[in-house]
């Protein structure tokens, strides 16, 4: 599996990583894609000298934050007709409305947040334009969120890729580790004020 995704990588190139984590980050077709194993993979490369660090991570960032912004011209020009939308292949309203319900909770944050959940991710900006946040509040949290996820798994595959030896061999099950400690901080988060809120309630 990681010697595909890595091969994957090597033939579509910048362009192809980066029109992945744009449409991951906004389109609604995006959500099945693997940003996280993909960036952390992607950098890996760029440690053995197959991609430029530079050139990558700049592009992922940007491909990023763009995608958020069409997922909240999305949510803001289409709105509720959302929700009433069939669902198809490319389309389930269950992840649209765990996204609104995880907007709603967390407000603003939510977009930085959803960076690291994957599904979530690619539907919290939308639930942003249905909510109508102002757009200045909503692009800065994209642009810290879409730079703290794009570049921190890709300089985390970079150095990785250099501190250990024959690191290949691992990357399936460091992917699986990744993926994991990627969402927790957003999942402790979430416990945290599931319990305070069971507090108050009290």
């Amino acid at each position: 599996m990681h010697s595909d995704l890595a091969a994957l990588i090597q033939s579509i190139g910048y362009l192809g990583v980066w029109a992945i984590i744009f449409a991951e980050s906004g389109l609604l077709i995006g959500f099945f894609l693997p940003g996280d194993s993909l960036l952390f993979t992607a950098g890996f490369l760029g440690s053995q000298h197959l991609l430029n660090l530079w050139i990558l991570t700049v592009g992922a960032a940007l491909s990023a934050v763009l995608g958020d912004n069409v997922g909240y011209a999305t949510g803001h020009r289409f709105g509720r007709r959302l929700f009433h939308r069939e669902d198809s292949r490319f389309f389930h309203r269950k992840h649209l409305i765990k996204a609104q319900r995880f907007y709603d909770r967390h407000g603003g944050k939510a977009i930085i947040l959803a960076r690291f959940m994957p599904l979530v991710r690619t539907f919290a900006p939308i639930t942003a334009g249905i909510g109508k946040m102002r757009y200045s509040t909503f692009m800065t949290y994209n642009l810290v969120g879409g730079i703290l996820w794009t570049v921190g798994l890709t300089l985390l595959g970079f150095f990785l890729g250099h501190a250990i030896p024959d690191i290949e061999h691992y990357l399936l099950p460091i992917l699986a580790i990744l993926v994991i400690l990627s969402a927790a901080p957003s999942l402790i988060h979430l416990w945290r004020d599931r319990i305070r809120d069971e507090q108050g309630k009290r």
